[in-house]
């Protein structure tokens, strides 16, 4: 029976039912509960913890930088803060899922969970800003890791239909941390130290460390990679030289200086050496061949655009925030909301509207027209700009971002053939990541050139008080405190505008992101291409799915959706049979489990009593089913019923999933089929779409 094929790596997730009336087939041992058990949900929590850990860790740093900066000095090293761990866990990322796969996951996710905690506990303890530097690198590498394999343990643990929920629950994670993050950043600085925004990750990741290696148990599978070793580190060291260029060419080096330009033909170099490598490798970090795919090039450009914009600015607003407006830590995390809110608003709407219209040009349009609009916004604030003014400008920016990103993920998943599914989706967050390294770094030498020559210009001929200069204001912001009354201004606007003009140089690039999205041709969508997660849509660093594991979250999610909706009245058409569709639901369960007792399956489901009894009554009237003691049971034409419901339920999700389901499938697509037909249509968690009316009719 398909529905019964659930396979080992749902063992741990079976248990028996509770005493008093289990459903089960007459002569068989006990059946699978589609509950999951209480073990694997905590297991699940513990996984949740270490993903908290590594998103949280993406935004809660940014409302500390300005702290940070003028404890540690060195403001023109800023950028260095956040592009470390981006780099770093940009570059982990792939690694740490292919050494999941052939070594087990459990163990390097707690591997994993150890470096970010001897990361995080090091920036804590930095006495200065290259040790900072250096052990956000550290805390990256282990970064990398939760985010990877926290999500390749649900698969592990849960079978293939319960999949997308809780895959949605880590993708929730990044929505709350966007929030909580700005505002627990600022919480921390202003209440205790900043160096409480990486001490905070201990205890909560000692809590996952224990749970995780008391309760997690993951059934044994080594699954062999050739690991593209040699394409990692290449692609890795190519985005950090250029990263150096961005950063310290113009500021710490000249633009013609020996270093810069050396520099520059290095990252040149490796990237030839890495288009090389990659051609002849077996699986590469990064396929060429998908840029022969014109719709995951143009998207690709995009994305880096997208993340450019995005972490380029919420890591330099809360400097605008804090020294310029002179909010505290905590309200600047206030301030950040509207942009926050924006985002996640309109990028769940986009891709909720694209997955159930099919359209989808118009918001990778709109989109970087909006974000272009905002970056020329943000440009108009002033030291004088009213909070109703600021939280609007962060709206419209933000609102601009959210627009496109669900949408490139989406767009580049429905252009790519099954086999390429997972590295192409891993291939646009890819560049979204070294996207968010470059926009960091950028803004981050635009700020610093332009602050260092308004604050000279400002006190050009001013008499500074003993001890304060431009370059001691530059590195510490502190120091406006203590300039005289008539001078605080000037520096103050000095700050403002060295800010907001990094904004104004972004636009012309989020300008040509929106002339890039005009030239998007929009191919009709597969039905089995859904609104990704949020994992997928605001992590800074790539999201590594495989093939199978991207198309069984996107039927899973569509399955669930269908079953609130029209699922069974559809299969039963397709059968060509007009039962109502709770009862082809009852005989669906029957199939499954044998024997089906309606009261009990009423009690535990969320199908309403009456709804249940309407259906049991028509199968019995058919002759479809038969009573045996309080249970139903099939007859041989109620199982010939049941098959042909089970062969339509199969042959819809095939349907979804377009011109991947050819003659020339792969035998892995073609097993998760009919493994996920058997969940899908047997289980009690899926309601009919609300068949009351139907019942009463029928």
């Amino acid at each position: 029976m398909t529905g019964d094929a659930h396979g080992a790596t749902e063992g741990a997730a079976r248990v028996r039912r509770p005493a008093g009336g289990p459903e089960r087939p007459p002569g068989r041992g006990p059946t699978a509960q589609e509950h999951v058990p209480g073990n694997v949900l905590v297991s699940i929590g513990a996984l949740l913890l270490g993903m908290l850990l590594a998103a949280l860790d993406q935004t809660i740093v940014s409302t500390a930088l300005p702290t940070i900066v003028s404890d540690l000095g060195g403001m023109e090293h800023l950028s260095w803060v956040v592009t470390a761990y981006m780099l770093a866990s940009t570059a982990a990322t792939p690694l740490w899922g292919k050494l999941g796969d052939q070594y087990g996951r459990k163990r390097l996710f707690q591997t994993a969970i150890v470096i970010f905690l001897v990361g995080s506990a090091l920036c804590g303890m930095a006495g200065n800003m290259p040790e900072l530097i250096a052990f956000r690198a550290v805390q990256g590498l282990g970064g990398g890791g939760l985010m990877v394999l926290s999500m390749a343990i649900v698969g592990d643990l849960v079978p293939p239909r319960e999949r997308g929920r809780y895959q949605g629950l880590f993708g929730a994670v990044f929505g709350a941390t966007s929030v909580l993050g700005p505002l627990l950043g600022g919480l921390f600085t202003q209440h205790l130290s900043w160096r409480w925004v990486f001490y905070v990750n201990l205890p909560v990741g000692v809590v996952a460390l224990a749970v995780i290696a008391g309760v997690l148990h993951i059934p044994r599978r080594s699954v062999r990679h050739v690991i593209d070793y040699l394409g990692t580190l290449l692609i890795a060291s190519v985005a950090t030289c250029l990263v150096l260029v961005a950063s310290l060419g113009g500021t710490t080096w000249g633009w013609g200086s020996p270093q810069i330009i050396g520099l520059a033909v290095l990252g040149v170099v490796l990237a030839v050496a890495f288009v090389a490598v990659e051609r002849r490798a077996a699986e590469p970090v990064l396929p060429l061949k998908l840029f022969r795919v014109r719709t995951f090039t143009l998207a690709a450009v995009i994305s880096f655009v997208i993340g450019f914009a995005m972490f380029g600015a919420m890591t330099y607003l809360p400097t605008f925030l804090q020294v310029v407006r002179g909010v505290t830590p905590t309200m600047s995390g206030v301030h950040m909301l509207p942009m926050v809110a924006g985002l996640l608003l309109s990028s769940t709407v986009s891709g909720q509207i694209v997955s159930r219209t099919g359209r989808w040009k118009v918001f990778p349009v709109v989109g970087t027209a909006v974000t272009t609009l905002g970056l020329l916004l943000l440009h108009q604030l002033d030291e004088n700009s009213s909070t109703a003014v600021m939280s609007a400008c962060f709206f419209v920016f933000g609102l601009g971002l959210g627009l496109v990103m669900q949408v490139l993920v989406l767009i580049v998943q429905n252009a790519v053939a099954y086999e390429d599914l997972g590295v192409a989706t891993s291939g646009a967050t890819f560049f979204r990541s070294i996207g968010a390294s470059f926009g960091v770094a950028i803004f981050g030498t635009v700020f610093a050139s332009r602050l260092g020559d308004k604050l000279t210009a400002a006190f050009r001929g001013a008499g500074l008080p003993p001890g304060v200069s431009a370059d001691a204001l530059k590195s510490d912001p502190r120091g406006i405190a203590a300039l005289p009354p008539a001078l605080r201004p000037a520096a103050l606007h000095a700050y403002a505008s060295s800010i907001t003009d990094v904004f104004l140089y972004a636009a012309p690039v989020a300008l040509v992101a929106f002339l890039l999205a005009w030239f998007l041709k929009e191919d009709r969508l597969r039905g089995s291409v859904t609104a990704p997660d949020l994992s997928e849509t605001i992590a800074s660093n790539p999201v590594q799915r495989s093939s199978q594991e991207e198309v069984c979250r996107a039927l899973s999610v569509l399955g669930t959706r269908e079953g609130r909706r029209e699922a069974y009245r559809g299969i039963t058409g397709r059968a060509g049979y007009d039962l109502l569709p709770a009862a082809s639901w009852l005989l669906l369960r029957i199939r499954r489990y044998g024997c089906v007792e309606p009261g009990l399956l009423a009690e535990r489901s969320t199908v309403p009593l009456h709804v249940v009894l309407a259906a049991a009554r028509q199968t019995e009237e058919r002759g479809l089913a038969v009573r045996q003691g309080l249970g139903l049971v099939l007859t041989e034409r109620g199982r010939e019923t049941a098959e042909r419901l089970a062969r339509a339920r199969e042959e819809s999700l095939a349907q979804l999933l377009g011109d991947w389901w050819g003659p020339d499938r792969p035998t892995d697509l073609e097993q998760l089929v009919k493994r996920l037909n058997g969940e899908l249509c047997g289980s009690a968690q899926e309601r009919p779409h609300d068949d009351r009316s139907a019942a009463r009719t029928g």
